[in-house]
């Protein structure tokens, strides 16, 4: 089935792995721990990963003891940061077809888009990733599991909020 409003894988795992951090609290999370707890490419969690480092939202060290943490407290940073930081501003009205081929005079969804837009912005723009957090409780037990303990990595999209 289709979806309405799609995000990239990235900007979900940016988001979910913003969070994630935001429940370890000052516990610094290895890439690995944190692929393992979203299910998802290392690789690509570490690409993600880096791109925040460099947008200031989080800071890895590297080493036998490196991984990342938040760089900011988890209640200044909302998931509109986040999403941005990645994909960039969301579009007021982007055409859902990619090429507009009503000419802008009138859309076929009518204001839907428009709609959607400003709603994904509002709602991201509320929420904080401190509110978000207890969604990764267990963080400590689940993300240490080690080899073979716990479920294998895949590829694809990371679990859903």
């Amino acid at each position: 089935m289709a979806r309405i409003w799609k995000i990239s894988e990235g900007a979900a795992l940016a988001v979910h792995a913003v969070v994630l951090l935001a429940a370890a609290g000052e516990r610094i999370l290895t890439t690995g721990e944190m692929a393992r707890r979203l299910e998802a490419s290392e690789a690509h969690l570490n690409k993600v990963l880096q791109r925040l480092a460099k947008g200031g939202l989080v800071k890895g060290s590297r080493g036998p003891r490196g991984g990342f943490r938040l760089n900011r407290p988890a209640d200044e940073i909302t998931l509109l940061t986040v999403y941005e930081l990645i994909e960039g501003p969301i579009e007021s009205g982007a055409c859902a077809f990619g090429v507009p081929v009503c000419g802008g005079k009138r859309c076929v969804l009518g204001g839907l888009m428009e709609t959607m837009a400003n709603q994904a912005r509002e709602y991201l723009g509320q929420t904080r990733v401190s509110e978000m957090a207890d969604i990764f409780s267990g963080i400590n037990r689940e993300c240490v599991a080690g080899p073979g303990q716990g479920k294998r990595p895949r590829a694809g999209r990371p679990r859903s909020l």
